[in-house]
């Protein structure tokens, strides 16, 4: 039987636990193993499996190793084939005509901050999943805990996304971008300069989210009324419990009630300035709560799908996002990740 691509069945196995949002370790493993792999000769592979000593191999375990053999005999690994028997069910009609619609994802980050993966991991992974883009959207410089990039290091972040961006697969792009902090005042956490340089600012609170609600909600409403922010991230800013352990980034806090502030107000604030309301994929946030997406879709807001990925397996989470959204009334026309990334760049540039 001819020989399977282990370094393939090996990164298959990493995303779709990355996707079941299992804890990073178990996905380390495989993708530690996947890079030992792919730096050593076939000849060796095989001696080594026939011999009994692929675990001997540096990052490659009992497990990883059983699944090397097998791929390399020509077998479906069991581990691989546990999972992909062990999926989701299908979304139901509305929300897979919604995910269908999807052509990009514009809430991504990369190991520049506190992403577990190279950028260009992150983009063929996309790719691969039928993506025309994504918006890279790294953290600002308060968001030390994340890695935040200095005004520099953003500088350097653009400059090696224009040299990848030659290299991608035809048909996909990196947009710019970034998830800014709104600070205290509702300024934003990066200077003008930079902002008006990137395709797509998603602004977000992650400091002091327990304010009272007349505080968050002037804090909120300066911040949408920036020229520079286009999607306003997790809205409330929530934790919930979800299965699995999920990446470093978002493993030490398990639940978060919803911050307070003038939903109405924020809403209103958002139809008026054209911005987009995240609707945030990640199965420990899923943010907005219904009640509140029901409330926005009333008030004629407009919506933005979005992953939150740290990993590339995650960048497969529309779906959670879609299936809230199609429950919510939230129609394909509402949503600004279904235009293709030309119009999804004039309505942004629009806004400054």
């Amino acid at each position: 039987m001819a020989s399977r691509d282990p370094v393939a069945d090996l990164r298959r196995i990493a995303f779709l636990l990355e996707r079941a949002n299992e804890a990073t370790y178990r996905v380390r493993a495989f993708r530690s193993a996947a890079a030992t792999v792919a730096g050593t000769p076939h000849e060796e592979l095989v001696e080594r499996a026939q011999a009994g000593t692929l675990a001997k191999l540096a990052g490659v375990g009992e497990v990883t190793a059983r699944c090397v053999s097998e791929s390399l005999a020509g077998q479906e690994p069991v581990y691989l084939r546990r999972l992909l028997s062990t999926e989701g069910a299908d979304l139901p009609a509305a929300a897979a005509a919604l995910r269908e619609a999807l052509r990009g994802d514009c809430h991504v980050h990369s190991d520049w901050s506190d992403g577990g993966s190279p950028i260009e991991e992150m983009a063929l992974a996309a790719a691969q999943l039928g993506h025309e883009y994504f918006v890279l959207t790294d953290h600002s410089p308060r968001l030390t805990v994340a890695r935040g990039l200095t005004a520099d290091r953003l500088r350097r972040q653009l400059d090696h996304v224009a040299r990848l961006n030659e290299q991608l697969p035809a048909g996909f792009r990196i947009l710019t971008g970034i998830e800014v902090d709104i600070l205290e005042d509702g300024s934003l956490d990066q200077s003008d300069e930079l902002l008006a340089r990137l395709d797509v600012v998603v602004g977000s609170v992650h400091s002091r989210l327990r304010d009272d609600s007349a505080r968050m909600t002037r804090r909120m409403l300066a911040a949408i009324a920036n020229p520079h922010l286009d999607i306003l991230g997790h809205m409330t800013g929530r934790k919930v419990a979800a299965a699995g352990a999920g990446d470093a980034a978002h493993r030490s806090v398990r639940t978060r009630p919803p911050s307070t502030f003038d939903l109405d107000e924020v809403l209103a604030a958002c139809v008026e300035h054209d911005k987009a309301v995240e609707i945030n994929s990640r199965p420990d946030r899923l943010d907005p709560p219904k009640r509140m997406l029901t409330v926005a879709v009333e008030a004629g807001c407009r919506f933005s799908i979005d992953t939150d990925a740290h990993a590339p397996g995650q960048l497969d989470w529309l779906g959670h996002g879609c299936e809230r959204a199609a429950l919510c009334g939230v129609g394909p026309d509402r949503v600004v990740n279904t235009w293709p990334a030309d119009r999804l760049l004039d309505w942004t540039g629009a806004h400054g």
